[in-house]
Order: C-alpha cells, then sequence, then structure tokens
C-alpha cells in the first residue's frame, strides 16, 4: 500500500485575506521520513516504501506561505516522530546547524530517513517560484537553517493513542512517557502534550485500558510541564469527556480534528476547550460537523489539516500539506457565514492566546 503523503498533490489555493494557523501536521509523514528506532521499540504502523518519493520540507514551506498559511504546529505521535519533531523545532529556530542542536546528533543522521529527490513530479499546479526545487537538498533541514531563522513552526509530542497498546505490549509504555515528557521540555518550541487521547475505531476492546492510562498520564504530563494538550478523539468522546473530568483538564485544551456534534461543540464551550477543525469540515457527509462549527464560540475555534491526511474536498483522498488550512478556514467562514478576514483573524489570534508567541 502507498503512503497517504506519495503522490500528486493539490493546487495551492490562492492567498487568504488574513493569515493562519495549522495547528495540527505531520512533516515526519509528508517527508516520508525513515526514523531510527529505539532499541526494543515496534515498527511504526506508518512507513513509507523504498521506492515513493516525497516533498522535503521546503516545498510545505513555500506552498503554506504562497497560501497564508503563516504558522504551524508540527506534531510528532510516535517516539521516533517524537524525537524527530524537537530536533526540527530546535534546528529550525537555533540559528545553528542541527549538527550543533541538542541531543547532538549530526545533520545526516537526522536526515536520513528522509526519502526525496525533489518534488518536481507531485508538486501543486499553482506554485510559487522554487517550492518545488529539485535534489535532495530541497528535503534537508540544512538547507532551512541556511536562511534567515524563520518563526514559522511549534512542535509538539505524544503517544498516539493507538501506539500505547503496542507500547504496553513490549513493555514499554511507561519508559517512552518518561521520554515524552522529555521531549515536550527539551525546548521552549516544542507547546504541545500531543496528539493523545483515545481511539476506539482502530483499537479493539483489548487496548482501551492501556489507551486510558495513557491519556491520563498526558494529562499530567501537560500539567505539570505548563504545555497544552492536544487530543484525538475518535468514536469516544463520552470517555474522553469523563477522563478530563476526572484528572481535570490542563488549562488549554484542544480537541484535535474536531469530530463531536453540536451538543459535544456546546459542552466543549463550557469548559474553554479549544476546537480545531480539519479538511473533513468540506467533506459532502459531514453535515453534523458542519453544525458544530456553527455554534462553537469564534474564541475556542482554530484550524488544522492533520497533513497528510484529511485532505479536503474535492482532493479527497490526495496527499495534503499545512498550505491546504486555506481550504477549511474558507469553509469554516462560509458555514459560519461570516467574512475570511475575520474567521481567519480570529483563529490567528486564538492560536497565540493557546499557545503563545511564535516569535
Amino acid at each position: 500500500m502507498a503512503s497517504r503523503a506519495a503522490g500528486t498533490y493539490p493546487p495551492v489555493p490562492a492567498p487568504l485575506a488574513h493569515p493562519v494557523v495549522d495547528t495540527h501536521t505531520h512533516l515526519d509523514i509528508c517527508t516520508g521520513a525513515r526514523l531510527p528506532l529505539g532499541q526494543g521499540e515496534p515498527e511504526p504502523q506508518l512507513a513509507p516504501k523504498e521506492d515513493e518519493e516525497f516533498p522535503g520540507l521546503d516545498f510545505f514551506h513555500d506552498t503554506a506561505q504562497a497560501a497564508d498559511v503563516r504558522r504551524i504546529v508540527q506534531i510528532g505521535c510516535d517516539l521516533a516522530a517524537a524525537r524527530w519533531t524537537a530536533e526540527l523545532v530546535a534546528s529550525e529556530y537555533a540559528g545553528t546547524t542541527p549538527a550543533e542542536i541538542a541531543l547532538g546528533r549530526d545533520a545526516s543522521e537526522l536526515l536520513s530517513g528522509v526519502n526525496a529527490r525533489g518534488a518536481e513530479t507531485m508538486t501543486p499546479n499553482a506554485r510559487p517560484g522554487d517550492a518545488a526545487e529539485s535534489g535532495a537538498q530541497n528535503a534537508s533541514i540544512a538547507v532551512a537553517e541556511a536562511r534567515a531563522p524563520r518563526t514559522w513552526m511549534l512542535g509538539g509530542a505524544a503517544l498516539h493513542p493507538n501506539e500505547a497498546p503496542r507500547l504496553a505490549e513490549f513493555g514499554k509504555l511507561d519508559e517512552a512517557l518518561t521520554e515524552i515528557e522529555s521531549l515536550v521540555t527539551s525546548h521552549d518550541r516544542m507547546r504541545v502534550v500531543g496528539e493523545t487521547g483515545l481511539d476506539y475505531f482502530r483499537t479493539g476492546e483489548e487496548g482501551i485500558a492501556e489507551q486510558q492510562r495513557s491519556f491520563r498520564a498526558h494529562i499530567e504530563i501537560a500539567k505539570r510541564t505548563g504545555r497544552a494538550l492536544q487530543i484525538h478523539d475518535r468514536e469516544a468522546h463520552a470517555d474522553v469527556l469523563r477522563i478530563l473530568r476526572e484528572e481535570g483538564a490542563p488549562e488549554v485544551t484542544i480537541f484535535h480534528c474536531f469530530s463531536g456534534d453540536e451538543a459535544m461543540a456546546r459542552e466543549c464551550a463550557e469548559h474553554g476547550y479549544f476546537m480545531s477543525f480539519a479538511g473533513n469540515i468540506t467533506f459532502k457527509n459531514a453535515d453534523e460537523l458542519r453544525r458544530a462549527a456553527a455554534v462553537a464560540p469564534l474564541d475556542l475555534l482554530l484550524t488544522e489539516t492533520d497533513a497528510p491526511f484529511l485532505t479536503p474536498h474535492p482532493h479527497r483522498g490526495k496527499p495534503g500539506g499545512p498550505y491546504l488550512t486555506a481550504v477549511t478556514a474558507r469553509k469554516l467562514a462560509e458555514v459560519r457565514g461570516m467574512p475570511e478576514e475575520d474567521l481567519c483573524a480570529a483563529v490567528w489570534d486564538n492560536s497565540t492566546r493557546a499557545l503563545g508567541s511564535w516569535n
């Protein structure tokens, strides 16, 4: 099965009337990174094939800027991706090369998993001038470092709910949770504990107890470290809300890829939880989700892509990138019956209030 990040990317949408933020994306998957595992760790559930090609980091930066998606939050949701995220966030903004950043790993080691000859065969039709510059360097953090430091990325790390039972089976869950706490405190730009939560769609009853244990542990990590909590909630609304009540939610709690109905949106609003909407709000069968988006308070709205997944209509099924947040933001403005500029300005301000400054 081909990776969801390999293939032809949709066109870059027209720039927004006001910049916006992608508060949840997976550049490790988008760039086809092949990441080293620790001893005894399970193989990743998503791994690129050897013959697949992927765009590099510059592609995703340049297309996002062209669409006025000026800021992103990179999320690593297994141990290998969490390590990669912490290093990427540090290298992007420290003003040094990856060889000089914390953890002592050099650029060649960090980039060894990136499989990209360039994006010339998979770029959007409407792209900024050099967004698809060919060559392996297009994929490298080193190229990003050669430019002036950019303030477009924050990071987050956690164990995806579906990772928790797998790590528990290998006897690695507690050790992994300890490492996640270390990673989210490794750099000031690591602002998020997430994505964590519950997923009853892909994990059967035998994995629920470990998912819930992991979720509770992540809640405590977020509170101890003062980070925002970003929640993955799939077919588990009641239990997610119950555990948040029992444990006490962190000051900033975000429902990533909000999937609840109007009643759940109202309940989240009562507790001050942020609701982040992704490309699935554009899907033809998402009327219930759009009703939820219409009633969510404007000051609790966020936008995201979950790229390379949940690519918005009419490009559903193709790989996505942060630049497609623009499509979601426009749909969200339409659903709420408000000007695009006002919606985007609110999301921009909400993102800063939730996660702090990108500068």
